[in-house]
């Protein structure tokens, strides 16, 4: 028995099975086979790829012209721009409405000019103003700091009264900027208002 399985494996060793098939010309082989020691099996890759077109030869008279009309248009391109510089895009907010352009000379005003005696009266008037607004400042901040001050102060004398009071007096009141509003939870509907259907003309210009 020991005798015959020997002869078993040493059959299926030395197996061997290969399957080829040929299309448009070429053939395709594929394969399986064991090795004798150790016992192992194999296979080919698959190779099932579609076989390689034949390349199309390109007329000459087409590719030269088509060569010749690519430089003439790259020729063509670079006169123009030695011609007018660089071409920018035209931006319309910026170059405004033209109309208003060829109307520039009727809307345009003269510069008034002031004689001395407005000018001086003018220059007084904002000096009077700067030193208005000056003192008003200084009031300003001198009715700041006297309220710090006294603040500070009173919390100095709460502070020795009792512990307890002064942590809740430096407290952060959050409701002392509470802002509310009620309005309109939904809008009635209008009668006669056509819904419109999403629809739009694009009028962006294309270069």
């Amino acid at each position: 028995m020991a005798a015959f399985l020997a002869d078993v494996v040493l059959q299926i060793t030395r197996l061997s099975l290969q399957r080829c098939c040929k299309m448009q010309g070429l053939t395709a082989c594929r394969s399986i086979h064991t090795q004798g020691a150790p016992l192992l099996f194999q296979t080919s890759n698959i190779l099932s790829s579609e076989p390689m077109k034949r390349k199309k030869r390109d007329d000459p008279a087409l590719a030269a012209a088509r060569i010749a009309r690519k430089k003439k248009n790259i020729e063509k391109l670079l006169k123009q721009k030695q011609r007018l510089g660089r071409i920018l895009k035209p931006i319309e907010e910026i170059e405004g409405n033209f109309k208003l352009q060829q109307r520039a000379h009727e809307l345009r005003r003269e510069r008034t000019q002031l004689t001395f005696e407005e000018s001086e009266e003018r220059a007084l008037l904002h000096k009077d103003w700067t030193r208005h607004r000056m003192h008003q400042f200084i009031d300003d901040m001198n009715a700041v700091h006297q309220f710090t001050n006294s603040q500070q102060k009173a919390l100095k004398e709460l502070r020795e009264e009792s512990e307890e009071l002064y942590q809740q007096a430096i407290q952060i009141d959050n409701n002392s900027l509470l802002y509310e509003w009620h309005g309109p939870v939904s809008t009635p509907p209008i009668e006669g208002y056509d819904s419109p259907d999403g629809e739009y003309v694009d009028t962006t210009r294309q270069y």
